[in-house]
């Protein structure tokens, strides 16, 4: 039978007990300073993705990780803490990519507002999300971000040069590290890229590997999972992915969006706006 299937946008709650990386471990604080976390309002409740800073003005996450009043904090180790390598940024636009459907083109730039909010001074409230922000899935900040040693943007990758199976990347983010332990701390695991037809087999609805990577040994129970939605793949010290979604149970092979077939998308909106 099939596997059960569940898009990873189907984001949850802050503290609700199933978002993880499964298999990783904690990292020497601000030591991925290209990390950004991301929260956002739907419906009125808390929700929370990953994301990652490529651009002193943008950060890279995946489309369904939209909403109101959102905002990226960028330079946290502990996000339960107020460290002061924070940076606080509301998101000015959320913009998607334009053919983003479900498990389709799962990826968004955000742009930020001028003003930075230090976290000691308290969160200011982003204007509401507008369907005109989703116009591809970037997200604009509405300030750049400042550059210091806990805060640095990652490279995009170079075409040229695309992932390979059996190559070993790493994935961050600040899920669960049990099914009954939120990690308050940034985990990382170290994930091997696997053939296409991996993926192919276990979602032939969905999965595609010219826009897709599928990633993580089904042999070994290393992943990311549910509330991970957003986070990098990183290659090399380059994105190459961005984590979309999975089967239900939380076992590997993960599905990220494939960054280097987006690149002339990511650097067209970037230097529009």
């Amino acid at each position: 039978m099939q596997p059960l299937l569940l898009l990873l946008a189907l984001l949850l709650p802050l503290g609700t007990g199933t978002e993880e990386i499964i298999g990783g471990h904690e990292v020497k604080p601000h030591s991925r300073p290209y990390m950004a976390f991301l929260q956002f309002l739907d419906n009125g409740k808390k929700r929370r993705c990953g994301s990652v800073l490529v651009h002193k003005y943008f950060v890279l996450t995946a489309a369904h990780c939209r909403g109101s009043s959102m905002r990226v904090i960028l330079g946290a180790h502990n996000i339960e803490k107020k460290e002061r390598t924070q940076q606080v940024i509301p998101v000015k636009r959320a913009i998607p990519h334009p053919d983003y459907k479900n498990f389709s083109n799962d990826i968004m730039l955000l742009k930020g507002r001028e003003k930075t909010v230090q976290p000691h001074q308290g969160i200011q409230t982003p204007r509401p999300f507008s369907k005109l922000d989703c116009l591809a899935s970037s997200h604009q900040l509405e300030r750049k971000a400042k550059q210091t040693a806990a805060v640095k943007p990652l490279r995009l990758p170079e075409s040229k040069n695309p992932v390979r199976p059996g190559q070993v990347c790493s994935v961050a983010g600040w899920g669960r590290v049990s099914m009954t332990t939120l990690a308050t701390t940034l985990q990382e695991v170290s994930l091997e890229v696997q053939k296409d037809a991996t993926c192919a087999s276990l979602f032939p609805r969905y999965y595609s590997g010219a826009t897709q990577i599928c990633v993580g040994d089904p042999e070994e129970m290393k992943t990311a999972f549910k509330g991970d939605s957003g986070d990098p793949l990183v290659c090399n010290n380059m994105v190459q992915g961005i984590f979309s979604y999975g089967k239900q149970n939380g076992t590997p092979p993960g599905i990220f969006m494939k960054v280097s077939h987006f690149l002339p998308w990511i650097k067209r909106t970037m230097k529009r706006l």
